[in-house]
């Protein structure tokens, strides 16, 4: 059984899903949605703000295929951030510190950026490839 035939639409799947998860993380540091998540609504004009800026826009793009490329490249430095910043100071191993998420959706949108967006994307109907695989 060949199963590269579905590469692309795992690959669109992934970036999909890890752009919707993204776009959450914005939603709660920008407005406080849902009610009680964490960190919770953030002063737009700090470190936390702008990360939820980028977490919002940059999820949004990702999750559309949307010039994905550029936005998966400043979401994967936003979460290389993240981590160096906040996670490792409390500690290198990443269960410990909960940095792990920070490390996985670093990686993944590392890959998204020099991979591209895989299936279902605008950019891929932007090309002519009517947003299925590559």
């Amino acid at each position: 059984m060949n199963l590269t035939r579905y590469s692309a639409y795992a690959h669109g799947l992934l970036r999909i899903v890890s752009g919707l998860l993204f776009l959450f993380h914005g939603l709660v540091k920008i407005f406080g949605f849902p009610p009680g998540a964490q960190p919770g609504q953030v002063p737009p004009m700090s470190l936390m703000g702008a990360a939820g800026a980028i977490e919002l826009v940059c999820g949004a793009l990702i999750m559309f295929g949307l010039f994905s490329r550029t936005a998966a490249f400043i979401a994967s430095g936003e979460m290389a951030v993240a981590y160096w910043m906040f996670h490792a100071p409390q500690g290198l191993y990443p269960v410990a510190n909960n940095g792990d998420g920070a490390i996985l959706y670093c990686f993944i949108f590392l890959f998204i950026a020099a991979a591209g967006p895989g299936a279902w994307s605008v950019d891929g109907l932007r090309r002519g490839r009517g947003g299925g695989a590559y």
